[in-house]
């Protein structure tokens, strides 16, 4: 990935959609020649010169201070997740490239047993590209129509952009189509030099014009809390909700937990997910994660 082009077209893209009148500037004349702001508009809004501001939208964020990102951040409106995206790929531009060594295979036992100790609620240990390394057997259960791709480590990503049961299984799937492709560019803003993910993202490329065209909008958003609604084949319609948890221990590692309020028709939906499940030959998932 060109880190200076994905600087300027993140910056170019976030100009793009904002207004004189959103950013509070006065709108002068009726035929302008740019969707959104103009360099020297968002230049003025941050306070920088327009040459500066033209030098950092060319990909050049090497030596920007933290007080210019943040106020470009408050120039461009950006949110949270745009702001440490923004701030990850300042951060790429001054560092020096480092190839990340080779992931760990599996997960360690103490993670295998917190998964264990969870019976009643699916959970499972993923990546940061969404390959799940690690599940419990509700998880095996609850996802079963991505496990039943034998390719592993089982991929989120490849199942809603590759597989066409994934648009049955996800019922609002446009959004679950979002939310991967602008987590997975926040990800690659913050690791440019990852081989995995480069491959993950390339062949999602080649073989999805769906994620070609997310890919290309720029977004990037986080993804640790949220509700999902689901499909299953087996159990019909669900509504859960999500929390994602980091290891500090295992970096690029995180918990997800699926829940339901007590005694709604989700919780009553897992107790069958729960029978079903033990009647499954299901084995765990061994990890083969790539460099």
């Amino acid at each position: 990935m060109d880190h200076r082009a994905e600087i300027k077209e993140f910056l170019s893209s976030r100009r793009a959609r904002l207004t004189p009148e959103q950013a509070g500037l006065p709108m002068y004349g009726g035929n302008r020649r740019v969707k959104g702001l103009r360099r020297e508009e968002v230049a003025l809004l941050a306070g920088v010169s327009v040459d500066y501001y033209v030098r950092l939208e060319r990909g050049n964020l090497a030596g920007a201070s933290e007080s210019v990102l943040e106020a470009l951040c408050r120039a461009l409106q950006l949110d949270d997740a745009e702001r440490t995206h923004l701030f990850a790929l300042a951060h790429e531009s001054d560092a020096t490239p480092v190839r990340r060594r080779p992931a760990v295979q599996g997960v360690r036992p103490a993670l295998q047993q917190i998964l264990d100790a969870i019976t009643d609620a699916p959970a499972w240990i993923r990546t940061a590209r969404f390959e799940v390394v690690a599940a419990n057997r509700m998880a095996r259960a609850l996802y079963a129509p991505m496990f039943a791709d034998p390719r592993r480590p089982a991929s989120t990503a490849r199942f809603i952009f590759l597989d066409p049961a994934a648009q049955e299984f996800f019922v609002d799937w446009e959004r679950a189509a979002d939310d991967i492709a602008a987590v997975l560019r926040s990800e690659a803003g913050k690791n440019p030099h990852d081989k995995a993910l480069t491959e993950l993202i390339g062949e999602l490329s080649t073989r999805s014009e769906t994620f070609r065209t997310r890919w290309a909008a720029h977004n990037v958003r986080f993804h640790r809390t949220g509700v999902k609604k689901l499909h299953h084949p087996v159990v019909g319609d669900l509504e859960i909700n999500f929390e994602a948890m980091e290891f500090p221990s295992d970096p690029g590692l995180a918990l997800v937990v699926y829940t339901a309020p007590a005694g709604s028709p989700t919780a009553d939906a897992f107790q069958l997910l729960a029978s079903w499940a033990a009647t499954q030959d299901q084995p765990e998932i061994v990890a083969q994660d790539k460099d």
